[in-house]
């Protein structure tokens, strides 16, 4: 047999269906340019924004974004290079997909929301997010899920619908530093002039915490045991904002000890409508 006859014999041979080793070679050649297409495309692109300083969130969407274009495109190809006609796949899959469509909503959800994030870029790599209550570091956008890399080093994923259609906060989406706050409460009887001036000197010291815009203090609320304030700070250090609200509490305390200033705990009278019968009653059961 020649090379010819070997290439276009049909080893599969399905009612009006065949397969041959050519149709399978030119699956794999289609496979392979589309491999070689994307390198390519992403090296031109990665040297591209770098010229033009474009952050590595947005390159990083546009490399995914064509790299789902390219491999669809070479898979549709593919199948019609070994013989499947997709007018007829798309018939014959029509009523299948409306089955199951009910109960893939879900995942369908979770991939047109990935086409957002890839297109839009409200949140992209490298950006410090907050979806239900869990911090961390985006390291990867994929087309149906993201990975967050957590405080304590953990990877999660967590559906791209999270992170376009519920309460998802990114702190680093803007330029400007974010507004946080730590909260203390003071004995009635404090200087207010005097726990002003130590909250004020406990932020001016930290490193972390901008001059500009300044610390302010709030006086919050009478409290029932205390006069409560918040100290507002801004700072650009939010995968570990916490840390910087613990130092700056140590501060505070620290603070407040040297200069007298005291630091409530609630506390509650007990008093007695007849002490004196109560007292004769327990001698009486006692004796």
């Amino acid at each position: 047999m020649s090379i010819k006859e070997i290439l276009e014999y049909n080893f599969l041979n399905v009612s009006n269906y065949h397969l041959n080793l050519l149709q399978l070679l030119t699956v794999v050649f289609i496979l392979l340019i589309s491999r070689l297409a994307i390198k390519i495309i992403n090296r031109l692109t990665t040297r591209y924004f770098q010229q033009k300083k474009v952050d590595s969130g947005r390159r990083f969407a546009f490399q995914q974004f064509t790299k789902y274009i390219i491999y669809t495109i070479s898979l549709l190809i593919a199948l019609e290079a070994v013989g499947i006609q997709l007018s007829v796949l798309w018939g014959g899959a029509a009523a299948l997909l409306v089955g199951i469509g009910l109960g893939l909503q879900q995942t369908f959800n979770d991939l047109i929301s990935g086409l957002i994030l890839l297109l839009e870029g409200i949140v992209e790599v490298d950006d410090i997010v907050e979806v239900n209550g869990v911090v961390g570091t985006v390291t990867s956008i994929g087309i149906r899920t993201s990975k967050v890399e957590t405080r304590d080093k953990i990877s999660i994923l967590i559906p791209n619908s999270k992170l376009v259609g519920d309460n998802a906060t990114n702190w680093s989406h803007s330029s400007d530093p974010s507004r946080f706050q730590v909260s203390v409460g003071v004995g009635y009887e404090s200087d207010l002039e005097k726990v002003t001036s130590l909250l004020l000197q406990a932020a001016d010291e930290h490193p972390k915490v901008l001059k500009t815009p300044a610390p302010r203090i709030q006086f919050k609320d009478y409290g029932s045991s205390s006069l409560d304030f918040d100290l507002h700070f801004f700072s650009t250090e939010y995968l570990g904002i916490e840390f910087v609200k613990s130092d700056l509490r140590y501060r505070i305390t620290q603070l407040f000890r040297i200069n007298g200033v005291e630091i409530p705990f609630p506390q509650r009278d007990l008093w007695l409508r007849n002490p004196v019968a109560l007292l004769s009653t327990a001698e009486n059961e006692v004796a």
